[in-house]
């Protein structure tokens, strides 16, 4: 099948190898000179497991192409998908203007029967707009050129997205037409085996899905993370509730870890939308608002913690960080709880030694730029030499069974502020460690 995937970010790159991987002829297509001609070296814009090796071995095999020109992609196209980001705008809704300008954009420029499938999370109405702007550019031109709209929303982990893409839990196809359904399970059809995993709805239940499901595993978190702080002040110990609920078949241990908090590109961007949307129709969702608000106030819940061992002012204090990426697999900070809690620090006079597997480069250029005090290590170890303490923020696996006495020796202060959880299998207090967790 000949596919064209308008975007080639995160959802637009995985997904458009991952059809190439399948056997299909994919061209994938962006605005972007630099991050077109990138590709076309084999360079990537980010960092996802497994990602660079099937990009390379698909361009290899003439499956998978990368261009500037959406009017010669479209020229055989059989299905477009549109995976431009959808960036929280001032009032918390999603800024559309991408998703409209591609709309615009392949009205102007296809030449043959077209399905038309949105990839990008986009509030529940968004394909009417897409449908209404492409049949105007068509009848402006004179056109009788027929398309059928679909909304496809991707269910990706970052860390995970090319196992989730290869092997879904779901497919979910939001469409009208029954010959686009059809056309979509030919499509998808490779990925899976058990056909319950391909679930049809409408356009707009599609939309909505999305949402939902992002709404859903934030508040999760959330919930856990409240319990975590109740159970701190009446003396229980979240993990051990943790243990004792997901036992529970009809709760689960998924998204139920005490924490920091959560951050990256979809639960914080998508939980506001999800508010936003309930707004402008005349509902006030409590529950999502509330979910936000969790999270927003959980970030700097490590941070209380090591103002009450150290105290306000922490002048002349280095912290030593591990992990700066929003969850480990990737490089991603977007919302990220690191950049809350080192600027937190900083501005309490601390000074910062910071060290991450990926995501250094994107604290540098982007998300700590210009924040003072803050020095970048190269090597776990050394980030921890003279620090008065040591915060872990990301539970990369590298973190999980470190040397306690190679981090000791290097440490001024044998103090572990934990805003994972990751050593509570450890005797911390016989390792010779003061050790400080989310909800204990």
């Amino acid at each position: 099948m000949k596919i064209t995937v308008i975007g080639s970010g995160y959802v637009g790159l995985v997904s458009g190898t991952c059809f190439a991987e399948m056997g299909n002829r994919v061209t994938c297509v962006d605005i972007d000179p630099v991050k077109i001609e990138k590709l076309n070296q084999g360079i990537l814009p980010i960092f996802e497991p497994g990602l660079e090796t099937m990009v390379l071995k698909n361009v290899k095999n003439e499956n998978l192409f990368f261009t500037t020109a959406l009017d010669k992609a479209l020229q055989n196209t059989d299905i477009a998908f549109i995976a431009v980001g959808t960036p929280m705008g001032e009032d918390g809704a999603a800024d559309l203007q991408y998703v409209l300008a591609v709309a615009k954009s392949i009205g102007q420029a296809m030449q043959k029967r077209l399905i038309v499938v949105n990839k990008s999370t986009v509030p529940v109405g968004t394909a009417d707009q897409v449908k209404e702007i492409i049949q105007q550019e068509l009848e402006a031109r004179n056109s009788d050129v027929q398309f059928a709209m679909v909304s496809n929303p991707e269910f990706l982990k970052e860390g995970a997205a090319i196992d989730d893409f290869m092997k879904p839990d779901r497919v979910v196809i939001g469409a009208d037409s029954e010959s686009a359904i059809q056309k979509m399970k030919e499509l998808y059809v490779p990925f899976f085996r058990a056909h319950d995993r391909f679930i049809t709805m409408d356009i707009r239940s599609a939309e909505m899905t999305k949402y939902a499901a992002n709404a859903m595993l934030a508040t999760k978190i959330s919930f856990m993370n409240e319990i975590a702080n109740i159970c701190e002040r009446v003396g229980a110990d979240a993990n051990q509730v943790r243990i004792g609920i997901g036992s529970d078949q009809r709760i689960g241990y998924s998204f139920i870890y005490p924490g920091v908090g959560y951050g990256g590109s979809c639960f914080p961007k998508d939980v506001k939308a999800l508010t936003q949307i309930a707004q402008e129709n005349g509902y006030k969702a409590q529950l999502i608002t509330a979910v936000a608000e969790v999270n927003k106030a959980q970030k700097l819940v490590i941070n209380q913690k090591i103002k009450t061992h150290f105290g306000e002012d922490l002048t002349g204090f280095t912290f030593g960080i591990w992990g700066l990426a929003y969850k480990p697999g990737t490089d991603d900070m977007r919302e990220a709880p690191a950049i809350d809690v080192i600027k937190e620090l900083v501005r309490k006079g601390a000074q910062i030694k910071a060290y991450d597997p990926k995501a250094t480069d994107q604290a540098k250029e982007h998300y700590l730029k210009g924040v003072q005090n803050i020095t970048y290590i190269a090597s776990k170890y050394a980030v921890l030499k003279d620090a008065d303490a040591l915060v872990l923020l990301t539970e990369w696996k590298e973190f999980r069974s470190p040397d306690f006495e190679e981090m000791k020796a290097q440490m001024k202060s044998a103090v572990i502020f934990d805003g994972r959880n990751q050593y509570l299998a450890y005797d911390m207090k016989n390792k010779g460690f003061e050790y400080y967790r989310i909800g204990k």
